[in-house]
């Protein structure tokens, strides 16, 4: 055999594929290394058997991503997809310092002259009325189609309380029933999106500083004994921004008010508000639910038809809690003035309430402890005792009654736990309350507060849920109030209001005797709020138990008409309803994406996140 030459060796097949192959590799690396270093952010490679980390050339470079964010989200079929962002970009501005946004003056008094959101052009879609839904996957069980936009004329609409043929039906108005829920006869006939009002700007942000203020109310351990509180006829709710400095959290009413809106701004504000009046029907809060009750000229006759309206108060008042009165009968000493204060002095007093203190112009009262001063009455004092059978929980379309609510003789609902205790001890009421169980209670409580806490402390680490704008949040099926109490510890600057559906069983004195606010609803009618309300709606297991009573959409449209454009909904729920969940999402412009539990993607649950936009005719 002829030994190979120099000129034979290059020749050679396998030779040639080797070289070839080593200048290919040479050249890939060299114009790697020079496309790594001209504008790509610095990868890790982990090496597994030493678990070792070899950090890029690109260590101490930071790059302008937001060509590659808008390119992302523009498709969602990207959106998760993990992108490495550089904590501070060359071209990003100087962090914002800390502001005040004259929300609450040194007098605790709300101010108008505040300082509007920023305004995202990322949340802005020019939406139109088109029928169709783009990118439909072809393989759905279910297609919703398009929801047009309603008319202008509606952007303030909320159907109970709007609706003009209902109210022009009403045998009397004398009493407040026209501020009462007159709901549509089909429950919800709303088909369209509510459009935001022309120059809509962004919710108005929770300042980071709040003044000090003085004591208001004496005797009364503010965000310690005192947790929650009802402010009736709130104006813009000054008072219950005030009261949030000390750890109290103050639901604050009063009436749908064409010409000033006082609800709408107290949540724009972040501050707990609801549309409601003292009429003709309870309110949708349960007995035993509030350590103070204020009324500051909220202009209520509370002596009317034997007193009906403040035994309301006195339903919902707990034991030993008390009610504060401003108003002029208490200062002024004009003769008619005088007369209403004998009268309210005198029906107090039948009611047992001891009047604590009359100083300035409040008044301020405290309810008994027990049924004991009631059973001591004289025989035929009025207003007497409800009837053993009567529910003071059960408040849902519940006419007024002019009776005194009886305190439960085993002492629940008086003694409950200092803040914040109490916010993480099964109070005694969870005994009393109507559940389908077969464990102890007590466990349940515990083991739902433990998966709350748990699964948002993953919705933190991989959501990055604390970079959220959260401040008004609602829990559309609330229970025992775990998930309220998982926001609360993880340190989220947030109120929650805790909904409780007529479908279950009625958790509200668990979740009042825990410190937190709620109320009952049914889902299958208009919710009694403003549009563009809250931050965050959150619901789990609803649409699986609701879909029996009513159409899933009827809950969905109601859904985008209180929630914020920029807010965002987490839907948990099994897998046979979110196919038809996703398409209504989409039908209504927001951007939808289902994901698996912490449990995987074999699991029955499945969780819907959406960002609602801003749609633009």
């Amino acid at each position: 055999m002829k030994p190979l030459t120099n000129t034979n060796l290059f020749k050679t097949p396998l030779i040639l594929k080797i070289t070839a192959f080593t200048l290919i590799s040479i050249t890939f690396f060299y114009l790697g290394k020079h496309w790594s270093n001209g504008g790509y952010q610095q990868l890790l490679f982990f090496s597994t058997p030493e678990n070792s980390i070899s950090i890029s050339p690109n260590n101490d470079r930071s790059f302008n991503i937001t060509p590659l964010i808008s390119l992302n989200q523009s498709d969602p079929t990207l959106t998760d997809q993990a992108t490495t962002i550089s904590p501070h970009t060359d071209e990003s501005p100087p962090p914002d310092p800390n502001r005040t946004f004259g929300i609450i003056d040194s007098d605790g008094k709300m101010s108008d002259d505040f300082e509007a959101g920023q305004f995202d052009p990322d949340i802005v879609e020019n939406w139109g009325n088109r029928s169709e839904i783009e990118n439909e996957s072809k393989d759905l069980r279910f297609r919703a189609k398009k929801y047009e936009l309603c008319p202008v004329s509606m952007r303030e609409y909320i159907p109970c309380l709007d609706n003009v043929e209902a109210i022009k039906r009403l045998k009397s108005t004398e009493k407040g029933e026209r501020f009462e829920r007159n709901c549509p006869e089909k429950g919800n006939e709303l088909n369209c999106l509510v459009p935001p009002p022309e120059g809509y700007r962004p919710p108005i942000p929770w300042p980071r500083s709040r003044d000090e203020i003085s004591e208001m109310v004496p005797d009364i351990a503010f965000g310690n004994h005192t947790r929650v509180v009802l402010d009736v006829g709130c104006g813009v709710a000054s008072f219950g921004a005030y009261l949030l400095s000390r750890n109290v959290m103050t639901m604050s009413i009063a009436p749908k008010d064409v010409h000033e809106n006082q609800i709408q701004f107290a949540l724009e504000r972040g501050v707990p508000a609801m549309v409601a009046a003292f009429a003709t029907h309870r309110l949708l809060y349960p007995s035993q639910a509030f350590e103070l009750i204020h009324c500051s000229r909220c202009r209520i006759n509370w002596t009317r038809d034997d007193g009906i309206l403040l035994l309301e108060v006195n339903r919902m008042l707990r034991a030993g809690g008390y009610f504060a009165w401003a108003a002029q009968p208490v200062y002024k000493h004009e003769q008619v003035l005088e007369e209403q204060w004998e009268e309210m002095f005198n029906l107090t007093t039948r009611l047992c309430w001891e009047l604590v203190k009359k100083e300035g112009y409040i008044a301020i009262w405290r309810k008994p402890l027990n049924n004991s001063c009631y059973l001591s009455r004289e025989t035929g004092a009025k207003p007497h005792l409800c009837d053993s059978d009567d529910d003071p929980d059960n408040v849902w379309y519940v006419d007024l009654k002019a009776c005194i609510s009886r305190l439960p003789e085993n002492g629940y609902g008086a003694n409950v736990s200092m803040w914040p205790s109490r916010l993480n001890t099964p109070p005694d009421r969870l005994q009393s309350i109507q559940y389908e169980s077969f464990i102890a209670r007590k466990e349940l409580l515990k083991a739902e507060d433990k998966f709350w806490s748990e699964t948002i402390a993953g919705y933190v680490r991989a959501w990055r849920w604390k970079k959220f704008k959260l401040r008004n949040v609602m829990d559309m099926k609330a229970g025992f109030g775990g998930f309220a109490a998982a926001l609360i510890e993880q340190g989220f600057d947030c109120w929650v209001l805790n909904v409780v559906p007529v479908s279950g069983s009625n958790t509200l004195p668990v979740l009042y005797d825990r410190g937190l606010l709620g109320v009952m609803h049914d889902w299958c009618e208009p919710f009694d709020t403003y549009p563009r309300t809250y931050d965050l709606l959150h619901a789990a297991g609803l649409f699986s138990v609701e879909r029996k009573r009513c159409n899933m959409s009827t809950i969905m449209l109601e859904m985008d008409r209180i929630l914020r454009p920029g807010g965002r909904a987490y839907i948990r729920d099994s897998l046979d309803v979110m196919d038809e969940l996703q398409q209504i999402a989409k039908a209504m412009g927001w951007q939808a994406t289902v994901r698996d539990t912490s449990e995987g993607p074999h699991a029955s649950y499945r969780i819907l996140t959406c960002d609602k936009h801003l749609l633009r005719p």
